[in-house]
């Protein structure tokens, strides 16, 4: 059992805390504190620093696709994990022309914001709604008519052309798609397909496929046979 008189002798030694040392012990406390997040501030700019002097990219040249040149600006940008809050500078810099100049007519309001500044560019260069309208009814180059590529392309064009609203948004889309496709196939593939009257996307880009694995086995055989073997 504990002697009541030595805890009492032991609690009058005990120094005590006045409000002064409490208010000390305070004030370290938070100087502390504030000591780490100043650190952490100053890891944060030294590594925005960083990713802006990190970010390298050409300028636009008229050969450029600028939709594409905007998405590759984009994508380096993720990479190198440039803080959006320059994107809208950086991208500013780097093109030249009307690009240029649509992005120093906007304020300084916008020209801080980077979906203001994209926005401004392609406007400019008339890359708009009406503009995926024509590519989209364009007859497409030999390099992207397999089917599977014109395919997918024509989706990409119709989403950045038209939103049809409704809840049947992807039947009519589908049928939109299903229209151009066929008209871009092939001469003879086109003939084939249409033929067989596809009811969606999905069924022509079948037909198209067995057509043209229908056209490989006959020129393999010929090759293998002779001029005999008729055409499918």
């Amino acid at each position: 059992m504990e002697n009541p008189d030595l805890a009492t002798y032991a609690d009058m030694q005990a120094p005590a805390i006045g409000p002064v040392d409490m208010l000390g012990q305070n004030l370290q406390l938070l100087t502390q504190i504030l000591s780490s997040q100043q650190q952490m501030l100053d890891q944060q700019q030294e590594w925005r620093e960083h990713s802006l002097a990190s970010f390298k990219m050409p300028k636009i040249t008229k050969e450029d696709d600028p939709e594409a040149y905007i998405e590759a600006f984009e994508r380096h940008a993720l990479v190198v994990w440039l803080d959006k809050r320059y994107w809208a500078s950086q991208l500013g810099s780097l093109v030249v022309g009307k690009a240029q100049a649509a992005y120093r007519a906007l304020s300084r309001e916008d020209a801080l914001d980077y979906e203001s500044v994209k926005e401004a560019i392609l406007y400019r260069l008339e890359i708009n709604p009406e503009h995926y309208r024509r590519r989209f009814r364009a007859k497409k180059g030999h390099e992207i008519r397999q089917p599977r590529v014109l395919l997918q392309q024509l989706r990409d064009l119709l989403d950045k052309w038209v939103s049809p609203a409704g809840h049947d948004r992807e039947a009519l889309a589908d049928q939109i798609i299903l229209e151009q496709f066929q008209n871009d196939l092939e001469e003879r593939m086109q003939q084939w397909v249409r033929q067989h009257t596809p009811r969606n996307c999905e069924e022509a880009l079948r037909l198209a496929k067995a057509f043209s694995a229908s056209e490989a086995y006959y020129h393999r055989e010929r090759r293998s046979q002779g001029p005999s073997v008729a055409a499918p």
